[in-house]
């Protein structure tokens, strides 16, 4: 279990990047949905031991994180969002090394692990190749299978999707659901879809704060019968933001659409929609000063 109170963090520029963060997470898949720039990044690396909080703890299965990072590095997996390589060394050597470092000494096991890890991340092809040739595609999945090393029992992954292609993506999903079974799972995401389709529980989080947490089927549903669409012109919208919660834009066959929300029917040409998480994600978002709610 992971356990996070009282969570607080200011830069040196003034910027509050964590506004007393509180959660608890047991085994399986967490979505942390926010935008760029939430904060997300700065709480998973508050979680992986990389930075301190200005006050509030952390804890995961009786390991006090501040006081003892390293235990906690023994079980972690972490894909950060932005991380380099070395570009003259193979996939293969790379994650021998790092499965060396994480305890695997009998060098048969050890080869017959990375080459099953590089199959699951779909690199295995590419093994003898110098990380600096791969795509960028290709480094994502790289990073995704160092951060598996070691069966870990707490994984965070930041925005890991990201350069992934449709099919790599798919594969990605189902190679977390998976892991989701026996640890915990920190997905950061802006990607409403990675989180509609992996996560049983949820939070939505911007400007450093969690705005809501739960199931996200479940909160999608507390928007049910208040969402409507109306097909616009691109002018029309900053007069319709001054008079409706505007959830979101968008263009559909080259026509301009605006999605709102509202309590009651709006008339006036507006359609009653099935909405989605990502209405819910929008509404959170433009509702961010509401307190926080947490729903089962």
């Amino acid at each position: 279990m992971l356990t996070i109170k009282n969570l607080n963090k200011t830069y040196p520029n003034g910027t509050q990047a964590l506004n007393n963060v509180n959660l608890t997470l047991e085994k399986g898949m967490f979505g942390l949905l926010g935008p760029n720039g939430a904060g997300k990044s700065t709480l998973m690396r508050t979680i992986a031991t990389l930075q301190l909080a200005d006050t509030g703890t952390i804890e995961f299965d009786g390991i006090d994180v501040f006081k003892q990072p390293q235990e906690l590095r023994k079980v972690l997996g972490y894909l950060p969002q932005d991380f380099g390589v070395y570009p003259k060394v193979s996939a293969e050597m790379m994650l021998n090394h790092i499965a060396k470092v994480k305890g695997i000494t009998n060098a048969s096991d050890r080869k017959n692990y990375v080459a099953d890890l590089l199959h699951k991340v779909n690199l295995y092809k590419f093994r003898t190749r110098n990380l600096g040739d791969y795509s960028g595609g290709m480094r994502q999945r790289f990073g995704i299978a160092q951060a598996l090393l070691g069966n870990p029992k707490l994984i965070i992954v930041d925005e890991p999707t990201a350069g992934l292609d449709p099919l790599e993506r798919n594969r990605f999903h189902n190679l977390l659901s998976e892991l989701g079974e026996n640890a915990v799972v920190i997905l950061s995401t802006h990607i409403v879809d990675d989180v509609t389709n992996l996560c049983q529980n949820m939070a939505v989080f911007n400007e450093g704060k969690i705005l809501q947490q739960g199931n996200p089927q479940v909160l999608s549903d507390t928007l049910n019968h208040k969402v409507f669409k109306k097909k616009i012109e691109k002018s029309e919208l900053e007069n319709m933001e001054k008079e409706f919660t505007v959830l979101s834009n968008y263009l559909r066959g080259g026509e301009f659409y605006a999605n709102i929300y509202s309590e009651f029917n709006p008339g006036n040409g507006f359609e009653l929609i099935h909405n989605t998480l990502e209405d819910f994600y929008f509404y959170c978002i433009n509702k961010k000063e509401e307190p926080e709610k947490v729903i089962i």
